[in-house]
C-alpha cells in the first residue's frame, strides 16, 4: 500500500471513528431523560472509542506529515502511554459491559438499580487499563533514527520482543475474550433454558391501559427476561464479533513475525499493513452496530443536520429495537521510515523498529508492535 493510499486510509479512519462516537454520545445527550445502564456502558465505550481516533490515528496523522517527533522526550512517554491506555479501556470496558448484561439476564430480580456496581465496573476496565499501559512509560523515549528525532520503542534482541507480543496478545486479547466469552455462553444458556416462558411478554399479545408494562415488570419479576433486554445481548454479541474480527488478524500476524514465522517481502509488509488497520476499525464499527440495532439512536439522528444523508441513502437501518433509551445494555510498516509512521498509530500501541547494524543505514528493520 503506498504512502498516499495509506494516508487516505488514516483520514477516512479519522473521520469515521470521530463523527460516528460523536454522533452516539450526541445522542446520549439529547436523550439523557432516559437513562440506563446500557446506556452507560454505551457512553464509556464510545469515550474509548472517540480517545482512539483523536489521540491515536490523529496523531499518527500529523506525525506522517512532521516525519520528526517534534514534542519532546516528555511528551513522547505520555502520548504513547495514553495511545495504548485507550485502547485498552475500549477493550476493558467492553468486557465490563459484557459482565453487566451477564449480571441482567442471569440475575434479572437483583439487576434493578445497581448503578454502583456499574461504576466500578467501568472504573476498573478504564484502571486495569492504565495499568496495563504504564510500561509505555519506560518503553518509549526521543531517539534519533536515520537522522531524523523519533519517539521510539527499542528491546533490543527477539526474545524480548517475543516475550512482550505474548504479554500484548493475552492482555489486550486472549484475557478479554475468554471473559467475554464465558459472559455470554451462559447468557445463551439462560437464555435458551428460559426461552418458554418469554411468550406471554413478547409482542403477540396486546394490553390496553398499560397493562403490557405490568406484565412486563411481572415476568421480571418472576425471573422471565424481558425481549428488550434479550435484544440488547443481541446487540453487545455483534459488537463482540466485530471486535474478535478486528484484532485477532493483527494479534496473529504480530506474533507470527515476532517468532520469524512470516518471510519478509514486499507483499508481506503491503498484508502487515491492511491488517494493523482493522484495530481502529473495530472504534469505527461500534458507532454503526448502534446505528443498526437502535430506533432511538437512528431517530435522534435524523434531527441532526450532518447525518441526514446517511439515512436517505439507505446505509442505516431501524430495527424495532431500542437500545438508547430502555435497555440495559509494524509491525512490519515499510522498511522506510515514512512508510513505518504510516502505521504506527493504527497499532495503536505504535510502532518500533530496529536499527540493523548488518543493513545499510538508510533502512530500518522491521520491529515490534506496543499495543
Amino acid at each position: 500500500m503506498r504512502t498516499t493510499e495509506q494516508f487516505a486510509v488514516l483520514w477516512i479512519l479519522f473521520i469515521v471513528i470521530v463523527l460516528g462516537n460523536l454522533a452516539v454520545l450526541v445522542t446520549l445527550f439529547m436523550n439523557k431523560n432516559r437513562k440506563s445502564r446500557m446506556n452507560f456502558f454505551i457512553k464509556q465505550l464510545a469515550i474509548a472509542d472517540l480517545s482512539v481516533g483523536l489521540l491515536s490515528v490523529l496523531t499518527d496523522i500529523v506525525q506522517r506529515i512532521t516525519i520528526s517527533w517534534l514534542a519532546g522526550n516528555v511528551a513522547c512517554k505520555v502520548i504513547r502511554f495514553i495511545q495504548v491506555w485507550v485502547t485498552y479501556a475500549s477493550t476493558y470496558v467492553l468486557v465490563a459491559l459484557s459482565i453487566d448484561r451477564y449480571d441482567a439476564i442471569t440475575h434479572p430480580m437483583n439487576f434493578s438499580g445497581c448503578w454502583k456496581r456499574a461504576r466500578r465496573l467501568v472504573g476498573a476496565a478504564w484502571g486495569f487499563s492504565a495499568i496495563f499501559s504504564s510500561p509505555m512509560f519506560y518503553l518509549y523515549e526521543e531517539r534519533v533514527i536515520q537522522d531524523q528525532l523519533q519517539c521510539w520503542i527499542d528491546l533490543g534482541d527477539a526474545l524480548r520482543w517475543q516475550l512482550y507480543m505474548c504479554w500484548v496478545a493475552t492482555s489486550l486479547f486472549v484475557i478479554p475474550a475468554f471473559i467475554i466469552s464465558a459472559c455470554y455462553v451462559i447468557i445463551i444458556k439462560t437464555i435458551w433454558s428460559k426461552g418458554s416462558m418469554l411468550g406471554p411478554v413478547g409482542g403477540k399479545h396486546r394490553f390496553r391501559n398499560g397493562s403490557a408494562e405490568l406484565a412486563r415488570r411481572r415476568a421480571s419479576s418472576r425471573g422471565i427476561i424481558p425481549k428488550a433486554k434479550v435484544k440488547t445481548v443481541k446487540m453487545t454479541i455483534v459488537i463482540v464479533i466485530v471486535f474478535v474480527l478486528c484484532w485477532s488478524p493483527y494479534i496473529v500476524f504480530d506474533l507470527l513475525q515476532v517468532f520469524e514465522q512470516i518471510p519478509k517481502t514486499q507483499t508481506n509488509i503491503a498484508i502487515a499493513t491492511f491488517i494493523q488497520s482493522l484495530a481502529p476499525l473495530n472504534s469505527a464499527a461500534n458507532p454503526l452496530i448502534y446505528c443498526l440495532f437502535s430506533t432511538h439512536f437512528v431517530r435522534t439522528l435524523k434531527r441532526l443536520p450532518p447525518f441526514r444523508w446517511l439515512f436517505r441513502s439507505g446505509l442505516c437501518g431501524t430495527p424495532p429495537d431500542d437500545v438508547v433509551s430502555h435497555n440495559g445494555s509494524g509491525q512490519t510498516s515499510s522498511s522506510r521510515l515514512r512508510n513505518h509512521h504510516s502505521s504506527d498509530s493504527m497499532r495503536t500501541l505504535t510502532t518500533s523498529l530496529t536499527t540493523s547494524t548488518r543493513r545499510p543505514a538508510t533502512i530500518i528493520r522491521t520491529s515490534r508492535v506496543v499495543i
